[in-house]
């Protein structure tokens, strides 16, 4: 089976074929800088590294590029009422936001070019729209002219006829001959303060939507595989990048475009007026674990919007709980099955994994594959069926599926946890040749260390109190 993702372009799922064979190459719209990013957002980049890491599990060779809007109106107006330097306000905002990333085991992207290092490319795409009739200028700024594209608004399926400006564009408060106009660069005003570029265009700075079309062809080129974001950014955004980088071009932007559905918390737009608007530190405050809040934001399918809840904490938490029991098994386990038995099963539901990630990220389905393997592995190590060879074997399976999961920490677990799992091993053979003064020892130790013990017929699980 080949593998499917929802094409926004189409609005529908189709076979992936990327441009080159065996290699992709992905645009992803990062962070606007001018405050710490709150985890709609992470939803958002944790959807984006779930598809890099399934692609690169499939055997393609990634290519990904994530920019930085480090140019924008409140950017500007944060820098200058701090009455600082663009760099100095926002290079504080970026750490945190790659400090984040870190924490939530998002991979890196290979190149995190920021707006701000760009600017000489967005004047030469300014200029060749210009060129090429599809750009005007009104007193020192430029505008691209809808009405020079005749697809426009196809994208984003939008009735033209009854076109309303959306939020971003509201704040475009410059003049232009058609309110569907949007602004590519803006020329300077006092507002701005000192932060602006002189350049072949004039004093000033680019509007939002070059920014991202500059760079993705600049690094990526024209027609590349993958541009993914919020589904918030169909419009303007999106389908704004598709007018200028098409119309400067002649060519598709971009294959296929990915879009990841709203995060709601209680079942509401996250606003900080009705006090449930979290930042990744927030959460961490009260006392959830990094990898807890990835798997409860990767929980869902990537289209479908999310309801994020400490209801949801908490099942994320114990859904941990259970692979981690399943992981001391099988570091305790000491009989014995046979190879071949379990390298078939391990296939069957790796199998079912790879065929519920190939049908457009179905992450629900590929969990409940995991979960059905957690299940049978811990039946197999109650009935003593899982000798070291056994272990190895599945460690090695749970390892690769963990490069696209991101949150079993197989070898982190092992490392960190190392004396835990030597006394909860040595205690299981202390019961095995019935030295129960030894085992109960060993069990008040680790009471004494914050761990339940679970005694199971072929060994024990442990956990954190």
């Amino acid at each position: 089976m080949s593998v499917r993702f929802y094409n926004t372009l189409s609005r529908q799922i189709e076979d992936f074929s990327p441009r080159e064979e065996g290699k992709v190459k992905m645009y992803t719209c990062g962070p606007t800088v001018y405050d710490r990013a709150h985890i709609g957002n992470f939803r958002t980049f944790l959807f984006a590294d779930l598809l890099r890491r399934y692609l690169k599990y499939r055997g393609y060779d990634v290519y990904s590029v994530m920019n930085i809007t480090d140019v924008d109106d409140r950017i500007i107006r944060g820098a200058n009422s701090e009455h600082t330097e663009l760099r100095t306000y926002t290079d504080p905002w970026i750490q945190k936001f790659f400090n984040d990333l870190n924490l939530l085991g998002i991979e890196p992207a290979d190149l995190y070019p920021r707006a701000s290092d760009h600017i000489p490319d967005m004047v030469n795409l300014v200029k060749k729209l210009a060129e090429r009739g599809h750009a005007y200028k009104v007193d020192g700024d430029y505008y691209f002219k809808v009405e020079s594209m005749p697809a426009y608004g196809e994208f984003a399926r939008l009735d033209m006829s009854a076109l309303r400006v959306g939020e971003r564009v509201q704040d475009d408060k410059y003049e232009k001959e058609d309110i569907r106009d949007f602004a590519l660069w803006k020329g300077y005003c006092e507002e701005d303060g000192n932060i602006f570029w002189d350049t072949d265009i004039g004093r000033g700075r680019p509007g939002w939507h070059i920014e991202c079309s500059a760079m993705s062809l600049k690094y990526l080129g024209e027609d590349f595989d993958i541009h993914a974001g919020g589904v918030d950014l169909v419009f303007p955004h999106h389908q704004n990048e598709i007018a200028q980088s098409e119309s400067a071009t002649g060519k598709r932007l971009a294959r296929f475009w990915m879009h990841g559905e709203f995060l709601l918390v209680d079942g509401a737009k996250m606003s900080k007026s009705l006090g449930n608007f979290y930042t990744l530190q927030d959460l961490m405050d009260r006392g959830w674990k990094p990898r807890e809040i990835r798997y409860a934001l990767m929980a869902g399918h990537y289209r479908q919007q999310l309801n994020f809840t400490f209801t949801g904490m908490e099942a994320a938490r114990a859904a941990l709980e259970r692979i981690d029991c399943c992981l001391q098994n099988l570091r305790c386990a000491h009989g014995g099955h046979g190879p071949s038995e379990t390298a078939a099963a391990l296939k069957e539901h790796e199998a079912a994994f790879t065929a519920a990630m190939d049908d457009d990220l179905n992450f629900p389905l590929a969990l409940a594959s995991i979960f059905n393997l957690i299940r049978d592995l811990n039946i197999l190590c109650t009935e003593n069926k899982i000798g070291t060879t056994e272990a190895t074997m599945i460690l090695d399976t749970l390892k690769r599926l963990d490069s696209v999961l991101g949150f079993l920490h197989i070898d982190k677990a092992q490392e960190t946890d190392s004396e835990i799992d030597s006394l909860v091993c040595a205690r299981d053979e202390a019961r095995r040749t019935k030295n129960w003064a030894e085992a109960d020892r060993i069990r008040k130790l680790l009471s004494d260390m914050s761990i339940v013990v679970e005694d199971r017929t072929g060994g024990s699980v442990w956990r954190r109190k």
